[in-house]
């Protein structure tokens, strides 16, 4: 399946050659003839092969601080991992790849966010990872007027349009809207039909994104959503309680949470204790394996399960049996295959630009029209440059938390595809900002 300006990405696991069509050719130390910024004709810091030049993708993430700094942490881990087989298979015509010369720590702040991004842009070629929504909108448009192009550690449904991304981001395979969608119709075919839905989610694009794709759900199969509480990680409103005392004033049978992982189990600990009788559904933030160490481990196992846009670790995808072999140790959480997975965009960008003479900003962001990715089955194909997504083609990976497996998950289906997006149209974000 294809999906149309979503996401479908290219490269080769651990010691393993590339697919069909990527293979690199490591043909010449010269500087390209056509280089900019972040492009040396001198090895990377950390090279394989001292004899390549050097492309430096900055990263801007939550690798310290804020709600998503373990997430953050994971996904830098699959990312080096990834960049690390790369390089060790000869890098991209004549130069290795590095991203950790120019990572830095956002907090998740857009502030923080904007000032790491004056830092380091006059030094990189691209960005390998813009965590964040408003964080990445917030430099959006020095991006546009730098031909900076970036993966986006963010599902949010806008970077699916060219009006609202410029052209310049690697979305997901999905948004976080038609997540909630895909999500809802797995639920109703595998559990039951939940006709009383409470939406939980945090502010701004994702939790607005996450809640508009379950309300539209809803008014599609007929349920109805009595609750929607907009809330904030525990770091800014201090806890959960106003959500579950709305939850449990009215009748509901499911609870949908676009949060993070402190706030689900908080949530779902609360109202499992005040004998709430319900389940739960998340989006792909809300679960750390960490969860599992808490009381209320036993809750999530029986009650809870999410989804997440990229094969996991126990995946049996070719994309998904290379991060593991490339890992140089197990995991702390699911985002280092997710890091892993969406460094397949950049990786054919790069390689299309080499194709064409070129490793700069204008050549790259050229190659995100009609850009096709494979990410060796981890996500859907994916077809840049087109008018929007293709929600045909879209699938969702169904997850259940389990002590007993790797990370504490286990994949219930990694390419579910329900029949509420074939229903539906969309024209633009379900969260515009």
């Amino acid at each position: 399946m294809a999906i149309t300006r979503g996401r479908r990405w290219l490269v080769r696991g651990a010691a393993v050659p590339l697919i069909t069509g990527l293979i690199l050719a490591a043909c010449s130390t010269e500087p390209d003839r056509n280089a900019g910024p972040g492009v040396t004709s001198a090895p990377c810091p950390q090279a394989v092969h001292k004899d390549t030049g050097c492309i430096y993708l900055g990263v801007l993430s939550a690798l310290g601080g804020g709600p998503y700094a373990v997430l953050g942490k994971s996904l830098q881990e699959g990312q080096i991992a990834f960049w690390n087989e790369v390089n060790k298979a000869g890098g991209i015509d004549g130069y290795e790849v590095d991203i950790t010369k120019y990572a830095r720590d956002t907090e998740y702040e857009p502030r923080k966010h904007a000032e790491q991004y004056t830092q380091i842009e006059p030094n990189v070629l691209a960005l390998a990872m813009s965590l964040g929504t408003s964080q990445t909108l917030s430099v959006l448009p020095r991006m546009d007027a730098a031909n900076m192009i970036a993966a986006a550690g963010t599902l949010w449904s806008g970077w699916q349009y060219r009006d609202t991304d410029m052209n310049l981001v690697f979305d997901g395979s999905y948004s976080y809207c038609t997540e909630a969608i895909l999500g809802l119709d797995w639920f109703t075919k595998n559990h039951y039909q939940p006709h009383n839905l409470a939406i939980v989610a945090f502010r701004g694009n994702y939790g607005a994104d996450y809640a508009n794709g379950v309300l539209k759900w809803a008014g599609e199969n007929g349920s109805r959503v009595d609750t929607r509480i907009d809330t904030g990680p525990n770091s800014e409103v201090g806890n959960q309680s106003r959500a579950v005392t709305e939850i449990l004033s009215k009748p509901t049978d499911l609870v949908a949470l676009a949060t993070g992982p402190v706030e689900t189990a908080e949530i779902v600990g609360a109202l499992t204790a005040a004998g709430y009788t319900g389940r739960f559904l998340g989006s792909a933030a809300t679960w750390n394996g960490a969860l599992l160490q808490t009381p209320v481990a036993h809750q999530l196992s029986a009650l809870y399960n999410y989804t997440s846009p990229v094969d996991g670790w126990d995946g049996v995808s070719k994309g998904a049996q290379h991060a593991r072999a490339a890992a140089p140790r197990e995991p702390t959480n699911w985002g280092y295959n997710l890091g892993w997975a969406v460094s397949y965009p950049m990786k054919a960008a790069l390689t299309a630009a080499a194709a064409r003479g070129g490793f700069n900003r204008a050549a790259l962001r050229r190659t995100m029209d009609d850009l096709t990715v494979d990410s060796e089955g981890m996500a859907s194909v994916t077809t840049y440059g087109g008018p929007g997504p293709n929600l045909a083609a879209q699938q969702a990976v169904v997850n259940t938390p389990d002590p007993d497996a790797p990370l504490g998950s286990r994949t219930l289906d990694p390419t579910y595809h329900g029949a509420t997006l074939e229903k539906i149209t969309l024209t633009g974000p379900c969260a515009a900002l």
